[in-house]
């Protein structure tokens, strides 16, 4: 069957019974850290397209899921270099070739949400390798409160368009 996507049934805590493409695991090599025996995991999209989370779901631990968000939907200015010895392990060969999540925390009270910015996950899309990282920066934090980020980048275009016109009268 060469030339077939091969799927496979995972049972998970938060999305039950769910078929998966085999080809779409990513490995991080090294775990995650806290995590370092779960090498193996799939992104999950959400089906409500208009939530920016998605779910980094462990292959190995069905109880194991990460809520992630790509930080650049409500922080554009995020900006970081992969460290080269990053580069070489995930085999980057371009920019292009990346993608970028950050965990999210969702506590009970949900206007104190925070994304590590200071540990992003770089996935190389290519070969589906991925690793987080720990950025040397101090001006991204563990704990980035995202709840105002997100309602002013996901906010509806005609309330944007309304709110300028009001205010020009």
């Amino acid at each position: 069957m060469q030339g077939r996507d091969r799927n496979m049934i995972l049972e998970t805590r938060n999305f039950g019974e769910i078929m998966i493409e085999e080809d779409k695991i990513l490995t991080f090599n090294e775990g995650i850290p806290g995590f370092d025996d779960l090498t193996k995991y799939i992104i999950i999209h959400s089906p409500d397209e208009s939530m920016p989370f998605q779910w980094l779901q462990s292959i190995e631990e069905g109880e194991l899921a990460f809520v992630i968000i790509n930080p650049f939907t409500f922080k554009t200015d995020y900006d970081f270099k992969i460290p080269e010895h990053i580069v070489k392990k995930l085999d980057i060969k371009s920019p292009k070739d990346i993608n970028v999540f950050n965990i999210v925390n969702i506590p009970e009270d949900i206007n104190k949400m925070t994304a590590n910015l200071q540990a992003p996950i770089i996935i190389n899309r290519k070969n589906n390798r991925a690793k987080q990282v720990i950025l040397d920066n101090p001006e991204y934090r563990t704990k980035h409160y995202i709840i105002d980020e997100i309602k002013t980048a996901f906010q509806p275009k005609d309330n944007k368009k309304e709110t300028v016109t009001e205010e020009a009268r």
